[in-house]
């Protein structure tokens, strides 16, 4: 008996709701067949008594789903009011033949559990009306009471157990829908941690740049007054003048390792003006330079990536090849740049290192960690002492994840 559905999972469970309906029909009708009187029946009562089981069906199958879950106005009326005239007319049709016809008013008393409360009352009572209706043609009221009591409880019990299996059905719905909204807020969350790394960044600039210009104002401007003091007394007081050019001289060097300093944090991104693929050849060529054998392998062919995505595997790769150079002791390194997926691309740092019992890493893998997060990518640490080191982190590449160029630092 078709009821409605969660959207994601309807043809499953339509298939099986079909089945129930088909079986209950055959079981309804078959045994109506071997009845001593049906043997009499004119061809044209049988195949209109077939024909009415067939479209029963039929409307069970498909009328339901095009009338009420397709919310066609006066759906609800139209469906029921046809399918509780098939059953009245089959019924009537059959009412002198022995057998279990009557069971065929179950799929639409369970149905009606989807109606509002006076339909859950009324198409019941209609349907124990029209059973009431067809025994008392054949025998009189007060013997048939056993029967009308007993289809009334079996009607009863399907109305329960069909509420019970709209409502489980709801409940999955329902936390199918929650669970895609979660979907979409955890990507909101990662969107809106990108955008808050942004700012910070921002900020982290303009704090930068105002030190700068504060420091170096500063410096400057007591460079300033010294010079203009030792001119002042270059020609009567050598020996003042001297020490002001010394002073200068002193806070020219404190003003340039200040400046140095402050640049060096504000440097653009090491991979702003070459390919990725050469910025990771370049790391890999340092490694090779101090002492230990480092490859580079590049599957697939490259293409263009958004600016965070290739900073963010400079990154892995600047500090995988730290970490196993500075503590691995390992005596080779193996670099893979995977482009071969079509929505993602991936980095591997595999070494032969000493391993070791610990997964997480320090801070520097925790902060790739979150860098690859941070575009709804993965990262993942194979290791075991005395059996390497192996990084691998995999990024998204689709434009649904990846919309904004800006950096990540």
């Amino acid at each position: 008996m078709p009821s409605p559905p969660a959207k994601k999972n309807r043809p499953f469970i339509l298939s099986g709701v079909n089945v129930v309906l088909i079986i209950i029909t055959l079981t309804g009708f078959i045994p109506t067949f071997f009845s001593q009187n049906f043997s009499q029946w004119t061809v044209v009562r049988t195949a209109v008594y077939i024909g009415c089981g067939v479209f029963y069906l039929f409307m069970g199958i498909y009328g339901w789903d095009f009338l009420i879950e397709e919310k066609r106005r006066h759906g609800v009326f139209i469906y029921f009011a046809i399918q509780i005239a098939l059953v009245t007319y089959v019924q009537w049709l059959s009412f002198d033949l022995a057998g279990t016809i009557w069971i065929i008013m179950m799929p639409i008393a369970g149905q009606s559990v989807v109606l509002p409360n006076w339909g859950k009352i009324f198409v019941p009572l209609l349907l124990i009306g029209v059973f009431t209706w067809m025994l008392s043609l054949a025998a009189p009221l007060h013997q048939s009471y056993n029967a009308v009591v007993s289809i009334s409880a079996a009607m009863l019990f399907t109305m329960i157990f069909t509420y019970v299996a709209v409502r489980e059905s709801e409940a999955r719905e329902e936390i199918e829908r929650l669970a895609d909204q979660l979907q979409g807020a955890n990507q909101l969350l990662r969107e809106y941690a990108v955008q808050a790394e942004e700012l910070a960044t921002t900020k982290e600039r303009n704090r930068l740049a105002r030190e700068i210009h504060d420091s170096l104002g500063h410096y400057l401007t007591v460079i300033n007054v010294q010079l203009g003091a030792a001119q002042a007394v270059l020609e009567t007081d050598l020996m003042k003048a001297q020490d002001a050019l010394a002073k200068s001289q002193k806070l020219t060097q404190e003003g340039l390792r200040e400046v140095r300093r402050s640049v060096a944090a504000l440097r653009e991104s090491p991979i702003e003006k070459r390919p990725l693929i050469d910025a990771i050849t370049a790391l890999v060529t340092e490694n090779q330079e101090a002492g230990i054998v480092t490859e580079l392998a590049v599957q697939g062919e490259s293409r263009k990536l958004d600016t965070r995505i290739n900073l963010t595997l400079y990154r892995v790769a600047q500090e995988g090849l730290t970490n196993a150079r500075k503590h691995a002791r390992a005596s080779r390194i193996d670099v893979t740049l995977d482009f071969r997926q079509e929505t993602a691309v991936s980095l591997t740092i595999s070494d032969n290192g000493l391993g070791s019992d610990q997964t997480d890493g320090g801070f520097g893998l925790l902060g790739l960690r979150e860098r690859v997060q941070l575009l709804g990518g993965a990262m993942m640490v194979e290791t075991a002492v005395r059996q390497g080191f192996t990084l691998h982190v995999t990024l998204p590449t689709a434009e649904l994840i990846i919309h904004n160029s800006q950096e990540i630092l």
